[in-house]
């Protein structure tokens, strides 16, 4: 009988451990356009062509692609995402910042303002950012019940264990609860690439 208990109790712990290992994603460079700077690029009218749909309900890629001018270099082929949003802003890595001229600024995704500019094009098309550009702010998405789960609130700020072929630990990363949010830690390919992140790679809110 008392190992019937324990045997239980073992279960229930892994079954909680499971529960709170933190998938992570990395996110590649990408721009989200406003209504107006995408008539811009692409014409009044336009509808832009989903091609894959991503983790956070209502989110997806574009098949159309735009090209990145800075004051040192150029970056071809950077992904639309969808929907459009009121502001436009662009998305980047810190590698990318170097290699374009701008200067890194990280914040948290809609944070837009004292941010660099960018030029972007679409063939003979040209749209001057003034701001916009930002490195996104590692992040864990999450629902209400999930937060609960994770014994953690929105905005929160946490320390998580990244569980790989080269494991680490991320600082201060923001909590992010939302009613339509899918459970996930997003990263960049910078930080992807610093803990050899691979699919079976997972996350822990180190205490």
């Amino acid at each position: 009988m008392e190992i019937d208990k324990i045997v239980e109790l073992v279960k229930k712990q892994l079954e909680n451990y499971e529960k709170k290992r933190i998938p992570i994603e990395a996110s590649g460079r990408h721009i989200h356009l406003s209504e107006k700077d995408s008539e811009t690029l692409f014409g009044k009218g336009y509808n832009f062509t989903p091609v894959k749909e991503l983790s956070q309900p209502g989110q997806f890629a574009c098949k159309e692609r735009v090209r990145l001018v800075g004051p040192k270099g150029v970056i071809e082929g950077v992904v639309i995402l969808g929907p459009t949003r009121e502001k436009t802003q662009v998305e980047i890595s810190l590698t990318d910042a170097r290699i374009l001229g701008v200067k890194g600024i990280i914040r948290i995704s809609g944070d837009i303002s004292d941010t660099p500019g960018i030029i972007v094009t679409n063939q003979d098309k040209v749209l001057n950012l003034s701001e916009g550009v930002i490195v996104a702010r590692n992040h864990i998405h999450m629902t209400p019940e999930d937060a609960i789960t994770m014994n953690v609130k929105d905005k929160q700020l946490v320390k998580v264990k990244v569980f790989s072929k080269r494991p680490l630990i991320f600082e201060d990363v923001l909590i992010r609860v939302t009613d339509k949010s899918k459970f996930a830690m997003h990263i960049d390919y910078d930080e992807a690439n610093a803990c050899l992140l691979e699919k079976d790679s997972y996350g822990v809110i180190y205490e």
